[in-house]
């Protein structure tokens, strides 16, 4: 049963979606996994040594390479190696940002981080196929919604830094991740129909999908921390 549901989904794929673009995904796809793989090297720099730790330096130099990628144009792939470049400076640099979140859930219990990496890696395909296997455009609305539910939540993290409300807190935090898998079909799309109309960048499409990807991580990370804690705290009451 298997082989034939593969076939059929490859043939669904290859129906829904030229050449060009397929070939361009496999692009992006290919430099998320880069970029991925560069964020896991600068928690783990983070972590264990003394290297580089996560601080204003690392949030700057993010910025940095954040404005180098955006600043250097794509010019048909002539600057490739240098936007590559880039992109894996910024990844690597805000998976340095991530270390003390990291840090502190080693401390609550280090299979979080591989439950949550499996999970986010399992939501990230889910929600991927579902955009790249819709009809044309059908997740395009989703962008002034979500752009809307950003800017809310960016506001009511502002007014949490006076009122203190858990509840404000946990609401960002599970409206965010609902967000973030928003963003995931959104993006998809996005990047589909920016190559329709003729554009090969896809350093920077990689780069959509890779803040969508560590959006969901985070979240979820912090989310599985909080439920093991609740639990620990049931157990000793």
């Amino acid at each position: 049963m298997a082989a034939p549901s593969v076939q059929t989904f490859l043939n669904s794929f290859n129906n829904k979606l030229e050449e060009p673009v397929r070939q361009h995904l496999k692009n992006v796809y290919a430099c998320l996994a880069m970029s991925t793989m560069a964020a896991a090297i600068g928690a783990s720099v983070h972590i264990f040594t003394d290297i580089l730790q996560a601080g204003f330096i690392s949030a700057i130099g993010a910025l940095v390479f954040f404005l180098l990628l955006m600043g250097t144009p794509d010019n048909d792939g002539k600057g490739l190696t240098l936007r590559i470049g880039y992109l894996l400076g910024f990844t690597f640099l805000t998976g340095v940002g991530m270390g003390p979140l990291l840090e502190f859930v080693i401390v609550v219990d280090p299979s979080i981080i591989v439950t949550a990496f499996f999970a986010t890696t399992a939501v990230f395909v889910c929600f991927s196929i579902c955009a790249l296997l819709s009809e044309r455009g059908k997740w395009l609305y989703l962008g002034g919604t979500l752009m809307t539910l950003l800017s809310t939540l960016f506001v009511l993290s502002l007014a949490n830094i006076f009122l203190g409300s858990v509840w404000i807190y946990q609401t960002q935090l599970y409206v965010g991740l609902l967000a973030m898998c928003g963003f995931v079909l959104f993006d998809t799309q996005v990047i589909i129909e920016k190559r329709r109309m003729g554009s090969k960048d896809f350093v920077t499409h990689s780069l959509d999908l890779f803040i969508d990807f560590i959006g969901i991580f985070k979240r979820l990370l912090i989310i599985l921390t909080q439920k093991e804690q609740d639990s620990r705290k049931k157990r000793r009451d």
